[in-house]
Formats: C-alpha cells, sequence, structure tokens
C-alpha cells in the first residue's frame, strides 16, 4: 500500500510577529487611479504560498495602470494585530495619495472601514460570509462599504446583500500550463510508476482533507496503485508541477467561495473530484474528466475512480481562458472607476 505524502507542510505557521508589514508600489504616485489593498492573506517571507491569489491580482491591477499599495495584516499570528495594525493603517492612508481602499475578508474590511474620507471596495472571497462569527460581520460590513465584490453567485446568496459584480479571481494562464508528466514526477521526486490523488492547499479542518485520505486508503485497498500527495507551503510556482505530475486534484472542502485549484487544475488539464461548494460547478460544467461527488469517502472514492478511469487529460484550459488574471483584474477596475464616481 503506498503511503500518503504530505510536501512542504510550513504554511501550518507563520513566525512573523509583527503586526503589519507594508508593501509599496513604487510607481503609485504616477498613476491616475491609486488603491490601497488591506489584506489578512498576502505572501510574505516565511509564508510565500499565502494569499497568492491577491498577489495576483495586485500585480494584474498594476499591469492594467492602477497604482498599488499593500497593507498586510498579520491576523493568522495574533488576532491582536487586527487592532495594533490601525495606527500603522492611518500612517500609511495620511502619507500616501490614494483615491480608494480595497479590502479582502472581513476581518481586513473592519480595519479598511476604520476611516472614512475614502471609499471603501470589500471582496467577500468565501467561507467567511457563511461560517463562524465573521458571516454576521459580513452583512454589517456589506452595508457599511462603498463597493462589494464577491467571488461566486454562493457567496453573494450567503451575503444576503446587494452586490456590486461577481468577479472570480483570475488564474495565471502563463503559470498554469500544461506539462509533460514524466517531466513533472521527475522534478518533484515522485516515482513515476502508479497514479496520484493530489490535494493542493492548506491544512485546514474545513478542507476536509482526511475525507481524500480515507477515499484513496479505500482504493488501494481495492487493488488500485494510487497515493495521495498534498502539496500544502510549496511556493506558488512549483504548484503547477504537482498538478501535471497529478493524475486528478480532489476537493471537497465544506465551503468555498470560487476555489483557485479547480481553475489551475482546469488550466493545466488536470482531471478533476470536487464536491459542489461554490462555483466549482460553474467552472467544470459538462468537461469530461472532471466529476462532483457528495463528498462522503464512500462517494469521493468513486467519483476518483471515474477520474482515474478516465485515462487522459481534460480539455479544461479552453474552458477557463475567459477567467484569466487578466480579464478579473479588468473588471476590479471597473468596480473602482464606478465606486470612486459614484
Amino acid at each position: 500500500m503506498a503511503k500518503h505524502e504530505y510536501l512542504a507542510l510550513s504554511d501550518s505557521q507563520d513566525e512573523m510577529s509583527e503586526p503589519y508589514m507594508f508593501f509599496p508600489d513604487p510607481h503609485l504616485e504616477d498613476r491616475d487611479l491609486r488603491v490601497l489593498v488591506v489584506a489578512n492573506l498576502y505572501p510574505h517571507p516565511g509564508a510565500e504560498d499565502f494569499g497568492t491569489f491577491v498577489y495576483d491580482e495586485v500585480r494584474a491591477l498594476r499591469s492594467l495602470g492602477v497604482g498599488v499599495d499593500v497593507f498586510y495584516v498579520n491576523g493568522r499570528a495574533r488576532r491582536r494585530h487586527y487592532v495594533q495594525a490601525l495606527p500603522g493603517y492611518w500612517q500609511h492612508l495620511r502619507a500616501r495619495p490614494y483615491h480608494l481602499v480595497h479590502a479582502h475578508y472581513a476581518l481586513s474590511g473592519v480595519v479598511a472601514r476604520f476611516q472614512w474620507r475614502l471609499p471603501l471596495v470589500i471582496t467577500f472571497h468565501g467561507s467567511e460570509v457563511a461560517i463562524s462569527f465573521t458571516a454576521p460581520l459580513s452583512k454589517i460590513l456589506a452595508r457599511l462599504a462603498d463597493g462589494v465584490i464577491v467571488t461566486s453567485r454562493w457567496v453573494a446568496q450567503q451575503l444576503g446583500q446587494p452586490v456590486d459584480a461577481i468577479i472570480p479571481p483570475g488564474v495565471d494562464l502563463d503559470l498554469f500550463r500544461p506539462m509533460d508528466r514524466a517531466d513533472a514526477r521527475r522534478a518533484l521526486g515522485l516515482p513515476q510508476e502508479g497514479y496520484i490523488v493530489l490535494y493542493a492547499g492548506q491544512m485546514r479542518p474545513d478542507k476536509r482533507v482526511w475525507v481524500i485520505e480515507d477515499a484513496v486508503t479505500r482504493l488501494q485497498k481495492a487493488g488500485w496503485p494510487v497515493r495521495f500527495v498534498a502539496a500544502t507551503g510549496e511556493p506558488h510556482h512549483r504548484v503547477p508541477l504537482y498538478m501535471n505530475a497529478a493524475d486528478v486534484l480532489v476537493l471537497v472542502s465544506e465551503a468555498e467561495g470560487s476555489p483557485m485549484v479547480i481553475k489551475e487544475a482546469m488550466a493545466c488539464n488536470l482531471p478533476i473530484v470536487a464536491k459542489d461548494v461554490g462555483d466549482v460547478r460553474e467552472v467544470i460544467g459538462d468537461t469530461p474528466g472532471c466529476f462532483i461527488c457528495d463528498g462522503s469517502v464512500e462517494g469521493t472514492a468513486q467519483a476518483i475512480e471515474q477520474a482515474l478511469r478516465f485515462g487522459r487529460r481534460t480539455n479544461g484550459r479552453e474552458r477557463v481562458r475567459h477567467l484569466s488574471l487578466e480579464a478579473s483584474a479588468r473588471r476590479v477596475r471597473e468596480v473602482y472607476e464606478e465606486t470612486i464616481n459614484e
């Protein structure tokens, strides 16, 4: 029986002790549109994979001529950092000529709303609108914001407030692309023989990774030469290697908004097994080789077996071209302009 593998488990810790970090745009003052992004997920030393989708959006916005500074609140290390970061937030607001503040997630939105001089746009990404105390908090913040972006129709439904736009985070089609499977496995030191079932993401309880483990164990007992690989804490540029080395990606989270790994796997033409959360069903559609499961161990194992029997790559890349990073950034910029004009 193949051993389950967990690769680069460094994302479970964040040793950074500062309440916040500031990432300035050196060209900010030369831009006609200038934005301060406030986020509690953003790549930084020791956590290079943390919030890469926010980083990608910032990078894409800058390529469109938007000046973007980033104020990262290190709430993962200590909850009190949200309060301790406020003086630094106000200092940077006074020091730089912004037109608008854009917050990602509810708790960052609380920090960002501690000013009323500039309009505020908040992006609600997923489970924060449905789980825990952040669910009612998100509803309050949506009423206090000047612009609201959600990542999927499911998030809009859970939020229960008017939204300005539904904008799934875009996928970097240059980074996530099909590669030779043998080359990808060789680069990662994975064996050439057998099947690989992949999970890519953080190891959190709501991701229900144990379901995937148990499903793979069930397939192993049935005689399938399959192993489970969890790629977590890896630098973002290495994730495409895992997706091209694998035979199927599996996601069975409790809740999601618009999970990036689904779009990234589609861009790599990797077969997918996923629970019907967020916009998963919309993204994969009727793509051959992609399967919706019920999230149980038995149902997940059956869907993985279907994907393995499919036995080839998908045409997912063609189906997610409209979800590119550039297309998403253009829509975000439109929300900025509309919010400022209003």
